[in-house]
């Protein structure tokens, strides 16, 4: 069968993968949600979900280096890939050894499409059907809880020393939006580094999200964001919720109302 993955790379493959390397984390958690735990043979050690596989699974590196050696020897017949995470030199060398299927996921509405097309290849349609309902049976019941809560002006933040934050164009960036939230740097793109002295003046966010990944923020780093920036509500978000866009989007909903919750007891 011939695939076309989200950069447009053309894939052929002869039959239905049986040894898969996953190189995403939000992807190797959707592929055990799938049932595919006995084809899933490498994972990075970003792979968190589910937790057994850091001990039943080979660790290949991370999701920026991996061991190409080890994937070799691994013997895969697939590997997947993110833009976002792996480099184009990576995935070049990474097609040396067996297909690689690099997804670029920018909306909610990418990852439900990217969901149905590893169903497809991965001949679990009836699994992908039944996890695609189920968000969007969450994103429905949580839409209509939320339909009358004011829009507020939110910073998220990823990074510090230097600052980063999500801007457009990001899977963060909709997600924001979906949870009825202006994003303050929707005007940059990506992830922007920005001046924390500067904020109120270039975004001038109501609230400041500090994610738990890919920084896990220190209590120190949000008090010097806060000396530049009094008054500004802030919270502490699960990362994954907001940047994971595979199959723990059925869970980010209960994460996303909690959040409104903490904001009402400020309003």
């Amino acid at each position: 069968m011939k695939y076309i993955d989200a950069t447009g790379r053309a894939l052929l493959l002869p039959h239905t993968p049986q040894r898969i390397i996953s190189l995403v984390p939000s992807l190797t958690e959707l592929l055990d949600d799938m049932g595919m735990e006995r084809q899933l043979v490498g994972i990075t050690r970003y792979c968190v979900h589910p937790p057994h596989y850091k001990v039943t699974k080979t660790i290949v590196g991370g999701t920026k280096k991996v061991k190409f050696d080890q994937i070799k020897a691994l013997k895969p017949d697939f590997i997947l890939c993110s833009k976002e995470e792996n480099t184009s030199e990576m995935v070049a060398e990474l097609e040396k050894i067996a297909p690689v299927y690099v997804s670029d996921v920018n909306s909610l509405q990418d990852a439900l499409d990217l969901i149905k097309e590893l169903g497809l290849l991965f001949d679990r349609r009836t699994q992908a059907a039944h996890i695609i309902d189920k968000i969007n049976f969450r994103l429905h019941e949580f839409q209509q809880t939320i339909k009358d809560t004011r829009i507020k002006k939110v910073a998220y933040f990823i990074w510090a020393n230097p600052w980063m934050v999500a801007a457009s164009n990001t899977f963060i960036d909709d997600m924001l939006r979906i949870c009825r939230f202006e994003n303050a740097y929707a005007k940059y793109d990506r992830y922007p580094e920005i001046k924390i002295k500067r904020m109120r003046i270039i975004a001038d966010p109501e609230i400041l999200f500090f994610s738990s990944e890919p920084h896990d923020f220190t209590d120190d780093e949000v008090y010097e964001v806060l000396r530049s920036n009094k008054k500004v509500l802030t919270i502490y978000v699960d990362g994954q919720y907001f940047s994971w866009y595979g199959s723990r989007l059925i869970k980010a909903f209960d994460h996303f109302m909690q959040i409104h919750k903490k904001i009402a007891l400020y309003e």
